[in-house]
């Protein structure tokens, strides 16, 4: 079974320029997770992007995993 935080995980470690302070934690109900992404102040903009585009991208591609898994998620990022 596809383990949501760990793709997050491997997708923030990729764009970050410190990954070792990377951190996902995760809150789950019945049918949907609720992932919060934290790194490095530094780092937010590169996350973030431009207007929001990377996050907005992220976002998308964890909603594509979590069909997989039959899961409704959402992103926090701090």
């Amino acid at each position: 079974m596809l383990d949501l935080k760990e793709v997050l995980y491997g997708i923030a470690r990729a764009i970050v320029d410190n990954p070792d302070e990377v951190t996902v934690t995760s809150t789950e109900d019945d049918d949907s997770v609720t992932l919060t992404l934290n790194v490095a102040e530094g780092d937010m903009g590169l996350v973030i992007g431009r207007h929001g585009r990377i996050a907005k991208a992220i976002r998308t591609v964890m909603k594509a995993a979590a069909g997989t898994v039959s899961k409704k998620v959402n992103v926090e990022i701090r």
